[in-house]
């Protein structure tokens, strides 16, 4: 399906991480979610997976999110997987071979992204979505670290400056017909 409107990417809202300092934002998503698609928008979910000899596990001794249940999507969002899309991925962003082709065939230009961890997959996606000339919108409190509120800071201000201060919005930004409001 080729659309005009722009595709809600929900970034590795994951059991494992999902902490303490981003439990909160997961009532935020669903709502957001359940909003997007009952307004008839396309939603991708991704699900990050980490591997033995990663980068995370030789340069952070990260060896966690390599199965479940720490690489499943959270129970409160799983009723909206069969209306959207998965994507699964090894590396920070969804812009991977299989991502690219994904939004190719969908003709997805303008991205919507929203999930954890603010300064690192939901960050880097928006990056990537940037560099190839996509229109990226980062919406902040849609975002969480599982690192902690500085950590989410940090993460939107490289963001203004990596995509440009008006792409980092709100829920309240995001325009009325794309949340059927």
């Amino acid at each position: 399906m080729t659309t005009d409107r722009p595709v809600l990417i929900v970034t590795d809202v994951q059991n494992g991480f999902v902490r303490e300092q981003s439990a909160h934002i997961v009532p935020i998503i669903v709502d957001l979610v359940r909003r997007w698609q009952k307004a008839g928008g396309e939603t991708l979910f991704t699900r990050y997976f980490n591997y033995p000899d990663s980068p995370f596990e030789r340069f952070f001794g990260w060896q966690r999110l390599q199965f479940a249940p720490e690489t499943d999507i959270v129970t409160e969002l799983q009723p909206f997987l069969g209306h959207g899309m998965v994507l699964d991925k090894t590396i920070y962003s969804p812009f991977t071979p299989e991502g690219i082709k994904l939004f190719e065939e969908q003709g997805w230009r303008s991205f919507y992204f929203c999930g954890i961890a603010t300064e690192s997959c939901v960050l880097k996606g928006a990056v990537d979505a940037f560099e190839r000339n996509f229109i990226p919108w980062l919406i902040s409190d849609a975002s969480a670290s599982h690192a902690g509120p500085e950590a989410h800071a940090a993460g939107l201000l490289v963001a203004r400056r990596f995509i440009g201060p008006g792409q980092v919005i709100t829920r309240a930004d995001i325009p009325a017909p794309l949340l059927g409001d």
